[in-house]
């Protein structure tokens, strides 16, 4: 017997609130590490600018090829599961490799699986749109990135406070490490136990093709590559804010102030995008980045009080909220619904190969010439990105 639309609802709630659970658990280990990530590379394994913006770009080149291959598997295969708790694991397995690194090379391994893990976010994303409408599409996406970056926010809480109290010395480094693969591992076994995963339609999979690039689908991958070149991560812009004369001991808080913003504005900014369309917010969001270089270079020409430091990060805070749940809808929606994975998977990979010169890129010239000089790159790369996508026709939700 088929199920009644009063079933179906109840189970659509059901496996989005199961995913949003377990995407708490897994940012909430995941960001305890990563306020901290800063310190720990280049105090702990004495490496320079340099290095950090290779390993974060190398680990975001990872993530695009991950996406790409979990993307396509899971069309052809017709299964999407699967690759959401292998993913959690091997996130788990990765803090351990990151506590035990004797030197800044063993980050290498340890990130390509800790990254190679975000073959979850394809087919979990296609799950996602699957068992929504273009109604609460934008509403489901914004839950379930509300909860990744609540878990954010709670990680970098216990960060704050553990290294306030404990210091940022090695061992206390290592230790909380250690302790963030316990949340990542429940999360694992949450999906595999609680999620049903619906049968797929048996329709023929022919494999994702440059055919299934029409026009609006090339245009959202150029912007998304385009402004991949212009961003880089926020280890970055935390390294950048030491430079501008913030103390360590409060990077840990710069990074809450923006995870606290992200997750107050996810879900309001993905009801907005259903109200008025993706493009809107998304074009909303590259104004917010492209602010918060120019603030970054305002505040390191006039050498404001580190307290002013507080403002990039608010903003970086709303260029996130509405960017994360946003573009996937959005790609979610202008893709083919026979390869929406492998299309997805496609953006996440031509996202995270435009991620590694962007990230290698900023920290060498701001190693070079100085953090103006990557933060202005940054801005007008972002104007070419809003070029391209104020050219992209989208599909209204109704």
């Amino acid at each position: 017997m088929a199920p009644t639309p009063e079933q179906t609802e109840k189970e659509t709630k059901r496996t989005v609130r199961v995913f949003a659970v377990a995407s708490f658990l897994n940012d909430m280990g995941s960001d305890i590490i990563a306020p901290l990530w800063p310190i720990f590379v280049r105090d702990v394994l004495k490496a320079n600018m340099s290095v950090l913006g290779f390993v974060d770009g190398f680990g975001d080149a990872v993530v695009s090829l991950s996406q790409a291959f979990s993307g396509y598997l899971s069309d052809r295969l017709r299964k999407r599961k699967v690759f959401v708790w292998t993913g959690y694991v091997f996130g788990a397995l990765s803090r351990f490799g990151y506590a035990l690194s004797p030197s800044w090379h063993w980050l290498v391994p340890f990130k390509l699986i800790d990254r190679t893990g975000k073959m979850r976010g394809a087919p979990r994303d296609a799950i996602i749109a699957d068992i929504s409408t273009d109604a609460n599409r934008g509403r489901h996406f914004g839950i379930l990135r509300m909860m990744d970056n609540l878990g954010a926010f709670v990680g970098i809480v216990i960060a704050v406070a553990i290294t306030w109290m404990l210091g940022t010395s090695e061992h206390v480094l290592r230790t909380l490490f250690l302790f963030t693969a316990i949340p990542t591992l429940a999360g694992a076994i949450l999906v595999l136990v609680a999620v049903k995963e619906a049968g797929q339609a048996k329709t023929l999979f022919k494999g994702f093709s440059l055919r299934h690039l029409n026009r609006n689908v090339a245009l959202a991958l150029g912007f998304s590559a385009v402004f991949s070149l212009g961003s880089f991560g926020v280890a970055l812009l935390q390294t950048f804010a030491q430079q501008a004369g913030c103390p360590k001991i409060y990077l840990p808080v710069l990074y809450l102030v923006f995870t606290a913003v992200a997750t107050a504005t996810s879900i309001p900014f993905g009801k907005l995008a259903d109200r008025i369309g993706r493009k809107m917010v998304l074009l909303a969001s590259f104004i917010l980045w492209a602010l918060v270089t120019l603030v970054f270079v305002g505040i390191a020409k006039a050498g404001l009080h580190f307290a002013a430091l507080g403002l990039p990060f608010v903003l970086l805070g709303l260029h996130k909220g509405a960017w994360e749940p946003v573009k996937t809808a959005f790609i979610a929606e202008l893709a083919p619904s026979e390869v929406r994975a492998s299309t997805l998977g496609a953006f996440q990979m031509v996202m995270g190969l435009c991620a590694l010169p962007a990230s290698f890129g900023a920290g060498w010239l701001a190693d070079q010439y100085g953090i103006v000089m990557p933060l202005a790159l940054s801005c007008a790369i972002t104007v070419a990105a809003i070029a391209l996508l104020l050219l992209v026709h989208e599909r209204r939700p109704a």
